[in-house]
């Protein structure tokens, strides 16, 4: 017999009426068996990521975001957008501002952007670096006299030209390594974003993406970070469920500290509005909206509901990097 049930709002949240089967309870608070899910309380915000938008010169059918060339899923930033967001994260003692997209270098504000927010602090930026970047680099060379530096971790996901391009697109390979050595070359701090195979002895990996840096005059010394497959939007790739006993793994606020969700926010355009998101990787669930100002969503707990929260609870993965 299904129970009517009032589910109390979160603040963010419109007070609803639904009508749940007697274990499901709040799909946000417990899992489809019923169990409290784990949870992340925001602690102090260090990072604010900002989502540029999901148009992307590329069309990698593995993207977690979606996007390919004139995508609209998420509206491109204007700089006018973001200001009053700069100015709240600078007022609670934000120490990063980070870029992720679609490819940023798309969207015709975000040179302005990362200017105006590389004069207040350092700023971290995901990009491929191909020919949106190759087309901006009189724009881009500018921003290294700006107070703050400015490190770009750029993809690529091989040590294989034929693999690497046979998702992003014949050339791109190529074009990556002239954007990082372009970006070296000037002065930019860059590292390396990389795809995992399961069997792989990481090692040997580096190892082949260090002897394609050699041939291509890069430094052998680029830091590494490695992502799984994260999926597409909406997807499910049947993860665990996270409950509140998988976090006794977790007991402290010292141990907590590696979730992204403890120390970093992301800005997400929904149709003419700003959003406040949990988490750099969850902008496909409205649950994850925290409202509308950086300081009401450090209040809210985040319920661990996401399949892709999953490789964080397990890897201790992170997106972030010091500037």
């Amino acid at each position: 017999m299904p129970l009517t049930e009032v589910r109390p709002a979160r603040k963010n949240r419109i007070p609803a009426v639904e009508v749940l089967e007697p274990r499901a309870r709040d799909s946000w608070t417990h899992t489809r068996n019923g169990d409290p899910r784990g949870y992340i309380d925001g602690d102090k915000l260090k990072e604010l990521w900002i989502h540029t938008g999901t148009a992307c010169n590329l069309a990698c059918p593995f993207c977690l975001e979606g996007s390919h060339p004139g995508d609209g899923r998420i509206p491109g930033m204007k700089l006018s957008d973001v200001k009053p967001f700069i100015h709240e994260a600078i007022d609670m003692g934000v120490e990063q501002f980070s870029f992720t997209g679609g490819e940023p270098f798309v969207i015709r504000d975000f040179v302005n952007i990362l200017d105006y927010a590389s004069q207040h602090r350092p700023c971290f930026v995901l990009t491929n670096a191909t020919e949106p970047l190759h087309k901006r680099q009189h724009q881009v060379l500018p921003l290294l006299d700006n107070p703050y530096p400015i490190h770009f971790r750029v993809s690529l996901d091989f040590p294989d030209r034929a693999r690497h391009d046979k998702d992003r697109g014949d050339g791109s390979f190529d074009e990556a390594l002239q954007g990082i050595r372009w970006l070296i070359e000037q002065g930019f701090k860059v590292s390396i974003a990389r795809q995992t195979d399961p069997e792989e002895i990481l090692a040997d990996v580096e190892a082949a993406f260090r002897e394609i840096f050699r041939e291509w005059g890069i430094p052998e010394d680029l830091a590494f970070t490695a992502f799984p497959d994260l999926g597409t939007p909406g997807s499910e790739d049947g993860s665990p469920e996270i409950t509140e006993t998988c976090m006794e793994k977790y007991p402290t606020k010292e141990s907590r500290s590696h979730f992204m969700c403890t120390y970093t926010r992301m800005l997400v355009k929904k149709g003419d509005q700003v959003r406040v998101y949990a988490c750099t990787l969850v902008d496909d669930d409205p649950q994850y909206d925290l409202g509308g100002t950086l300081t009401e969503s450090m209040d809210e707990r985040i319920m661990l509901r996401h399949h892709r929260c999953f490789s964080c609870y397990r890897f201790g993965a992170s997106c972030s990097a010091p500037a």
